[in-house]
């Protein structure tokens, strides 16, 4: 039995030819592997089939966060050389978190000219550098104040994973890469998950009786930065802002009572849920998370879990293996390569 807690224990072979780059053009086709944690039966089957495995009664978990236009591209002022970068989030009304990568060692009191990559006609939009915070992070103070999403709908894209071979995000992808219940904007990358629902699949699951909560968990860079250290015991998340409302807490204790499921849709669900039950009941909950879920943790709010397959060596692959069983989740990745299942953001 591999070491749970060493990092090398949650790494696989994966071909690059089964990695999605581009999206199916109907969503609910993609294929779904259903994983029993009680037998350890594997089936084969679509996502439209979601619904045969709910009951009426279960309450599907959906991270209701939206993503931003948060890659942007321009130049350093002082060189006009190439500047490429990715707004995190904002610190007050008037500053910005935001890393970047350019030729030569930026330093505070510089600033970075963004061009649209929408309209020419939009004057640049400058970022003052004013303090360079750990692992590569700045704060800045932009040249426009007000809402954050607009503006940066005005002047950046969509901040696709780089495994996608694309820098700036398509057409196709403004609609793709949302989920249809997105609402709350605050996101860096999409809580993939939740890509696979339509409307048709969502109304199938409320005629079968599975009831809906939302959360919102705005996810960051943390979430998928490598792990650096081999004991994971060594590894700090980065914190990202959740929500789970009193409304929500409420329907989820219900469903508890009642014997039925909590089904989350997503590892961005799941840190939101088990963050919100840490005393062992959910709870409404507002405000940063750094939880970090290895085996051998015990899971408190969630029943079941729907989930993209992930990167090796990812925390997200490590919370599957805590949360399934190590052994049945390693040997579901080799029967999905070996079926040649779609891998990441846009895949099965």
């Amino acid at each position: 039995m591999p070491d749970l807690n060493l990092l090398s224990s949650y790494d696989y072979q994966l071909p690059t030819s089964l990695i999605a780059s581009e999206p199916l053009a109907d969503r609910s086709r993609s294929r779904l592997l259903v994983v029993n944690r009680s037998s350890g039966a594997i089936e084969h089957r679509h996502f439209d089939e979601l619904h045969t495995f709910l009951q009426s009664g279960d309450t599907l978990v959906l991270n209701q966060t939206k993503v931003l236009h948060a890659r942007l591209f321009g130049y350093r002022d002082k060189t006009g050389g190439a500047w490429e970068g990715l707004f995190l989030k904002t610190v007050d009304p008037n500053r910005w978190l935001i890393i970047g990568q350019c030729g030569g060692k930026l330093r505070p009191g510089e600033s970075i000219s963004v061009k649209s990559l929408h309209d020419d006609t939009l004057p640049l939009l400058r970022l003052q550098l004013i303090e360079r915070l750990e692992e590569g992070q700045w704060l800045v103070q932009p040249s426009q104040s007000g809402a954050v999403e607009p503006l940066l709908k005005a002047y950046g894209c969509l901040p696709l994973p780089p495994y996608m071979k694309r820098r700036v995000s398509c057409e196709q992808d403004e609609q793709s890469y949302q989920t249809v219940y997105a609402e709350q904007a605050g996101a860096v990358a999409a809580p993939t998950a939740g890509l696979h629902f339509n409307s048709d699949i969502l109304k199938a699951l409320e005629t079968a009786g599975i009831e809906q909560a939302k959360v919102t968990l705005h996810v960051g860079i943390g979430t998928f930065r490598p792990i650096k250290a081999e004991h994971l015991a060594e590894h700090r998340m980065h914190s990202e802002w959740c929500e789970l409302s009193e409304a929500t807490a409420a329907k989820l204790q219900h469903t508890r009572a009642a014997g039925k499921r909590i089904v989350a849709i997503g590892t961005t669900s799941v840190r939101t849920l088990e963050t919100a039950s840490r005393g062992g009941q959910i709870k409404p909950f507002q405000g940063e998370t750094d939880i970090f879920i290895r085996p051998p943790y015990q899971f408190q709010a969630v029943d079941a879990l729907v989930t993209n397959f992930h990167l090796p060596k990812s925390s997200l692959l490590v919370m599957i293996a805590a949360f399934a069983g190590y052994d049945l989740v390693m040997k579901a990745y080799q029967e999905a390569i070996d079926q040649g299942y779609r891998f990441f953001s846009y895949g099965d």
